[in-house]
């Protein structure tokens, strides 16, 4: 390689330690850090954060960009290494280059310490209490979106988006959802009307909590996650962090009466920690080294929690260990029971809770009330009251207080407007990943039914981690799919599944 290429991934490695850095420590303020040090911390956040656009924003980064850029080795295949590389660097430097060092600080600090009031306001079921920090968020996302421009037809909330899912756009969103929208209504209808619902005996049983660590630990080790090179620890809202391949950090969260929820939340995010110590060592610290796109993220998250964890296979291995773990309180339960009772479809209150034919309603939701709220079509005051009446139409239920309703989540206070459109987009990209593997793998589920997970996530490692960014989303999903993103795949996927379960 030449010199300018080897000194800009030298200068790309060094700035990307700060983020890194800042990583571990928001992982730190999320499950150890003593009320206390709340302040402090956002202080150590922001100045990170300022060190690190400092560092990312450089002139001289921006000189090896442009040197490199005229160099026809470098990027005359846009998936070398190297064209990868500068692709991605190219579209990160011209959109940080465009905020204000002081902004970026800014965000960092009153993200630190909105996260604080979220979680105390979600304690208390209290918005007034967080309003304004939400306030707050959104007009500095709002400047932010503004600082960055727009390009074409984007608006502020696409601006934010590109951060998350690089080339979408809330149009494009839409024509997606609104036909999923309809045919889960459809499906959920169905179901809910016509078929049986199998019992969920299973899901309400009261288990001690620290055996329910034991055996979700012992569920993500026999999936893959690497404990030699991570960490699971316990959060108010489950997420995977981490700084390199071999330092991954994820949390999950428990109740007594709900042990399925527990497993789900582990084996989601332990989905992403494979992911993440799936990547290429070599490429650390570089856009080859990291995932192309949220979406493709979510894909390995809700892979593993839905298509692994939800199946039939899956229950008939997972029995035996069930049954070790908790003794007379499952004795009753077979197999079937248990699988049955991880399918029931019940529209209610919690995104990470709800059931895969639910789900993406809640992802449908949370959407339009961002686009809403950074085009000014409604106020902040105006989130509860807007949040429970979409809640009523998509799922038709009532919100009972604002802890279930808009204060569920913790991303607004985090500032990831944008963010949530991926979890669906993962859906529908885990769906065809999984049909391409059972196709390439046909003893798939025999194999999970002995527990032998091992030969998915060596395919998955193939298909998906160890490219890191080398392809766009769309490029990569064409690639290991053999066809673009759609919704068919997981539609198939789920009435497949639970037309069986309730009886239709």
């Amino acid at each position: 390689m030449t010199q300018p290429y080897d000194e800009l991934l030298d200068s790309v490695r060094e700035a990307s330690l700060i983020g890194s850095t800042a990583g571990i420590l928001a992982w730190d303020q999320e499950t150890m850090l003593p009320r206390g040090g709340v302040e402090w911390r956002a202080r150590q956040l922001a100045q990170l954060a300022s060190i690190g656009h400092e560092m990312w924003t450089s002139p001289r980064i921006g000189d090896l960009i442009t040197i490199c850029e005229g160099d026809p080795a470098l990027v005359e295949s846009p998936h070398s290494d190297s064209g990868a590389n500068l692709r991605e660097l190219r579209r990160n430097y011209d959109r940080q280059v465009k905020l204000p060092q002081s902004l970026v600080a800014e965000i960092a600090k009153t993200q630190s310490l909105a996260q604080h009031a979220w979680t105390e306001a979600r304690a208390k079921s209290d918005f007034q209490q967080f309003r304004p920090w939400l306030e707050k968020m959104v007009e500095l996302m709002q400047q932010k979106a503004a600082c960055i421009g727009f390009e074409g037809d984007q608006e502020a909330w696409d601006v934010l988006l590109e951060g998350f899912e690089p080339g979408a756009r809330a149009t494009q969103l839409q024509d997606i959802f609104t036909p999923l929208r309809e045919r889960l209504t459809e499906l959920i209808g169905d179901l809910l009307e016509n078929g049986t619902p199998p019992a969920e005996d299973f899901n309400r049983e009261r288990l001690p909590i620290a055996v329910q660590e034991e055996y979700v630990r012992e569920v993500a080790k026999a999936i893959g996650f690497d404990s030699h090179r991570g960490r699971i620890d316990r959060a108010t809202h489950p997420f995977c962090s981490g700084s390199h391949p071999g330092d991954v950090r994820i949390t999950t969260r428990f109740h007594e009466d709900n042990v399925v929820d527990a497993l789900g939340s582990t084996m989601h995010e332990a989905g992403h920690g494979m992911y993440e110590q799936g990547m290429p060592v070599d490429h650390a610290g570089t856009p080859l080294g990291q995932a192309t796109s949220l979406g493709v993220h979510e894909s390995q998250s809700r892979l593993w929690e839905n298509h692994v964890g939800r199946s039939r296979a899956f229950w008939q291995w997972c029995h035996p260990l069930v049954q070790s773990k908790f003794g007379a309180p499952v004795a009753g339960y077979s197999a079937e029971d248990m699988y049955r009772a991880a399918n029931v479809v019940r529209p209610d209150f919690i995104r990470v809770e709800a059931d895969e034919a639910t789900y993406n309603l809640h992802v449908i939701v949370r959407f339009e009330i961002e686009l809403a709220l950074l085009r000014g079509d409604i106020a902040v005051a105006d989130v509860p009251a807007v949040w429970n009446e979409k809640y009523r139409d998509a799922l038709g239920i009532e919100v009972p207080d604002d802890a279930r309703g808009c204060l569920q989540d913790v991303h607004w206070s985090c500032g990831l407007f944008g963010y949530f459109p991926t979890y669906t987009l993962g859906n529908l990209f885990a769906a065809q990943l999984f049909e391409k593997a059972e196709g390439e793998l046909p003893d798939l589920h025999d194999q999970f039914s002995r527990g032998e997970f091992t030969p998915l996530r060596e395919w998955l490692g193939r298909a998906v981690h160890e490219h890191g960014s080398r392809y766009t989303a769309d490029e990569l999903c064409e690639r290991a799919t053999g066809e673009p993103l759609g919704m068919d795949a997981l539609l198939r996927h789920l009435e497949g599944k639970l037309r069986p379960v309730y009886g239709l």
